[in-house]
């Protein structure tokens, strides 16, 4: 995992530290484990981990201005530079104009400013500390230098309501450690702090003037192409790139390298068939340059673009996706490696891995998600994102009421009274957008509370069910079914206590509001993925996530996005205004069957493991949920009965996060007590026998 972490001190703290760090326990020096200092005095900061040598520059204009960017970051030095002058008069939003992934630091005199991302990829965290303010890219690494106990309310609600920003508010799963919201800048005066967006939200009251359908698409297609340039354009070099991994017989170089988890140098991207990993593949091999493995590494690839495809054995129904995928990687710039996985690779098949700095569900599926990164290139191009970017949400159709373009309506919800074979289907869809339209933010979050206090969890199925389910300001996670009625009192309180602060509305249409919430939690998943199923020496890049193409997304007008086959179809024009107009017949319509069929799958045959992950589970002794009634249902999902899977993901990854984070030893500092514990510091829960393990 990498991060960077600094912090900002008072007049009276700044004694205590110094460009090395504080004065730690016994007159050590804090400081992190593993770290590069980029720059030091009274607010120092450092980079840690695994960063490659041009993901991490500091340009200066003296001593006391200068700014830090981390990640992949297609400016040049003197864009930079404009970028630090610009952030000293407050001009935040330019530091997040460029393309790529990356955080950006800059430091005014004792002003210290961190962007967050529009996303909510690359998190900011924040926590008091030695009278004044430590910041992270990570959140345990302030746990650990605080010492705080798990926030079990953080993780109520993150069971209870996942994608409803005033339940989880700015917590995390550590009390005391804060996050600061997407499209936010952290802004440090000599210790005290203030949270600014440098992003404008379109008003509620105020209809934003209709975009012109051909140039916001063709501002999305603009940008996507140079958040794949920005990494097409990065150093190819890749510390371990020219170490052997040893000999196999009868494998080449990079075969020997896939065996040992290590990535082939180069370029590289997933083409599975889907339209937005088959669209980056598709661009990354067009642009010039050398998008591929590096020449001599054994591939036979050259300068071609390493695509890979996962075929899972053990599902049926990918056959016409596969051959999508060969189709496209007849292009002479592309080498097609398909991965086949089998029961090994199931989802709940393989439990073990690393702790993350945060729960998340994607820790079910991440040995999956290894095997086939394990075949990829070191740098490796992924469609996530994409479905939250561009698709509608259903929420949607309440704002075209609230903007008047009730006509836009009739394609989507004539798609659903097609898939419902209904004729009562359009008069249900519309009397729930205009029940939304009308309905204020305060009363839809007093509604959620009630529902969990009731512990109503019952919705209509199907695809017209799922729309109208989600046709509100907030409703249940999958998982709020499993919970405990003292874990959603919690939760219920947390809501109640948000409808009465001053400023709750968030001043949006309820659609781009719940988009954004989809969005950020997406994001928060993806993130933990990237750091579950890491392979030594490569990146994961999500273009779709870049602060570009979430802009030029965002732009799209909700008339375009909210018509059935839509992000196909700006996907499309994406290609063809790049060159790329020759798709196979069926292409951008892939089916989430099979990864449902998986995760079923999975359950049934890890079905005796996850009982005995549940016999006395650490879910159970913080009060969160019953271990009888989750095993139960358990036993009920592999047996074939209709429950939501993505709750029961919800609930294996927090027990599985819990184990790992009790069992791990050390801390992320020097200079701290914690090194000689068991557990380590930061780590005391309030509950049970949890408690008892610190």
């Amino acid at each position: 995992m990498r991060w960077l972490v600094g912090w900002s001190s008072t007049a009276a703290g700044a004694a205590d530290l110094g460009s090395a760090g504080a004065t730690g326990y016994d007159g050590e020096t804090l400081h992190p484990v593993g770290s590069q200092l980029l720059w030091g005095d009274p607010d120092p900061l450092w980079a840690v981990g695994d960063w490659r040598p041009d993901e991490v520059r500091v340009v200066t204009a003296d001593a006391q201005n200068r700014i830090a960017v981390l990640g992949t970051c297609g400016a040049s030095d003197e864009e930079l530079r404009v970028g630090l002058f610009a952030a000293r008069g407050g001009a935040l939003r330019h530091l997040t104009a460029w393309p790529g992934s990356y955080t950006a630091v800059v430091q005014a005199g004792r002003r210290i400013t961190v962007c967050g991302d529009l996303a909510g990829a690359r998190p900011v965290f924040y926590t008091p500390w030695a009278g004044g303010t430590a910041y992270a890219t990570a959140a345990l690494p302030l746990a650990d230098l605080i010492e705080a106990n798990l926030d079990f309310g953080h993780l109520a609600a993150l069971l209870a309501a996942p994608d409803v920003p005033a339940a989880l508010q700015d917590s995390t799963p550590y009390d005391g450690v804060r996050r600061i919201p997407p499209g936010h800048a952290l802004i440090l005066r000599a210790g005290a702090r203030e949270i600014a967006g440098y992003e404008p939200v379109a008003s509620l009251a105020v209809a934003a003037p209709p975009a012109d359908p051909d140039s916001a698409v063709g501002a999305v297609r603009d940008a996507l192409v140079e958040a794949v340039r920005a990494r097409l354009a990065a150093p190819r070099h890749v510390p371990g790139a020219d170490i052997d991994p040893g000999p196999v017989p009868g494998m080449g170089p990079a075969e020997r390298r896939a065996a040992r988890g290590m990535p082939v140098p180069g370029i590289g991207a997933d083409l599975s068939g889907g339209p937005a990993s088959g669209t980056l593949a598709l661009l990354a091999a067009g642009l010039p340059g050398m998008p591929g493995t590096v020449l001599g590494h054994g591939t036979g690839a050259g300068e071609r673009l390493l695509a890979v495809t996962f075929n899972d054995l053990t599902v049926g129904g990918r056959e016409a996706e596969l051959e999508r995928a060969g189709t496209l990687a007849a292009n002479p710039r592309l080498h097609h490696v398909v991965v086949t996985g089998g029961e090994e690779t199931l989802p709940y098949g393989n439990l073990d891995g690393p702790l993350t700095d945060e729960p998340g569900p994607s820790l079910v599926t991440a040995v999956r998600h290894r095997t086939r990164l394990a075949a990829g290139s070191a740098d490796h191009l992924t469609g996530y994102g994409a479905r939250q970017v561009l698709d509608a949400h259903p929420a949607r159709l309440a704002d075209l009421l609230v903007d008047r373009q009730r006509r836009h309506l009739v394609r989507p919800v004539a798609a659903l009274a097609k898939a419902d074979g209904s004729v009562m289907v359009p008069a249900r869809v519309y009397a729930a957008a205009r029940r939304l339209a009308r309905t204020p933010y305060g009363a839809g979050l007093e509604r959620l509370a009630e529902r969990l206090l009731q512990q109503r969890f019952d919705e209509p199925g199907g695809a017209v069910g799922a729309s109208l389910a989600a046709l509100t300001w907030a409703r249940p996670g999958p998982a709020a079914r499993w919970l405990t009625g003292e874990a959603l009192a919690e939760v219920s309180i947390r809501l109640q206590g948000a409808t009465h602060r001053s400023g709750v509305g968030p001043g949006q249409r309820p659609g781009d509001f719940r988009a954004r919430g989809a969005l950020a939690r997406a994001a928060a998943d993806i993130r933990v993925l990237e750091q579950a199923a890491e392979i030594r020496f490569q990146r994961l890049h999500t273009p779709f996530l870049d602060n570009q193409v979430v802009r030029a997304c965002r732009a799209l007008p909700e008339a375009l996005r909210v018509q059935p086959g839509a992000r196909a179809a700006i996907l499309r024009t994406v290609l063809k205004g790049a060159g790329v107009a020759d798709l196979p017949p069926g292409w951008g319509a892939p089916s989430h069957a099979p990864a449902a069929a998986a995760a079923r799958a999975g359950l049934r045959v890890a079905v005796d493991s996850l009982m005995a992950l549940f016999d006395t589970p650490l879910l159970a002794e913080a009060g969160l949920v019953e271990a009888r009634v989750v095993r139960k249902a358990l036993r009920a999902a592999a047996q074939g009965e209709p429950l939501p899977l993505d709750g029961l993901a919800d609930l294996v990854s927090l027990e599985l996060w819990l184990r790992r984070l009790l069992a791990r030893r050390g801390t992320c500092w020097t200079g701290t007590p914690a090194r000689a514990r068991a557990v380590p510091a930061g780590i005391t829960p309030r509950r049970g026998a949890l408690a008892s393990g610190a």
